[in-house]
């Protein structure tokens, strides 16, 4: 009996991966966050399939099912939203299972940044402008940041950022950026990627917390912050470049 821990991919059902899509499909038991899952990814699994949401439940109400699974040889599909590795809460589950001595395997999704860069259309590291991509939230309510991650260190870094979680806290995250941006910042606050009411609203670190509210975004979003949103100038990349020489593309004669 083994549990998969499956990432469903940010929303649209044609992002699951085959291997997740595989997997549900031959699991007797899925428990998935119905809340973030659409209800056309678990429609793989098989007809007579237990089928669990798990968005009402606790932790130990979900380890519960699982034993119970357990214990009659059931596969499960865990199923979870955008990648299970990022912000996913698969931690204590897994820690739980290792207790348990019940085995488990990781089927990676699509994560909802990389939805919301496609749905930008733009790449997240440039040349001349950034190589890094840093995600990360804010407090708020929930579990706080450990030392040196809170916004203002990481916005030192002049990072593409993508911060999850977090729209009800936008005047924080403006306030605390612009000193490292600049108030013309681009910004970008992706609500619901890849699902049929996705919507972007786009500005800077100046005006984009007014139109976050105007639009009445209260959940489900990602907000993009960095000048890859709106590159003035960048330089190519040297990977294609005609004078840049490695082991697939030597140098040619003559």
């Amino acid at each position: 009996m083994t549990v998969w821990f499956i990432g469903a991919g940010p929303g649209n059902p044609d992002l699951l991966t085959i291997r997740g899509r595989d997997v549900i499909a031959r699991c007797p038991v899925c428990l998935y966050a119905g809340s973030l899952v659409p209800e056309a990814v678990v429609a793989h699994s098989p007809d007579d399939a237990l089928l669990l949401d798990t968005a009402p439940m606790t932790l130990d109400e979900i380890i519960g099912h699982i034993e119970t699974a357990h214990a009659a040889g059931y596969d499960v599909a865990r199923v979870h939203s955008g990648d299970p590795s990022l912000y996913g809460a698969i931690g204590e589950q897994i820690r739980r299972l290792d207790a348990l001595g019940i085995s488990f395997e990781i089927v990676p999704g699509v994560p909802a940044y990389a939805a919301a860069a496609a749905l930008l259309k733009r790449e997240l590291t440039l040349p001349d402008v950034t190589q890094t991509v840093i995600l990360t939230r804010t407090a708020m309510k929930a579990s706080e940041m450990p030392n040196a991650e809170d916004l203002d260190t990481l916005g030192k870094s002049g990072a593409t950022l993508a911060i999850h979680l977090s729209v009800r806290n936008m005047k924080h995250v403006c306030e605390t950026l612009i000193p490292h941006y600049g108030a013309d910042c681009p910004v970008a606050v992706v609500f619901r990627a890849s699902w049929p009411d996705e919507q972007v609203i786009e500005g800077s670190l100046s005006d984009i917390r007014q139109k976050v509210r105007d639009a009445k975004i209260t959940r489900t979003a990602l907000i993009l912050v960095g000048r890859v949103l709106s590159p003035e100038t960048f330089t190519d990349s040297a990977l294609y470049d005609a004078d840049h020489v490695h082991v697939l593309r030597p140098r040619r004669k003559g």
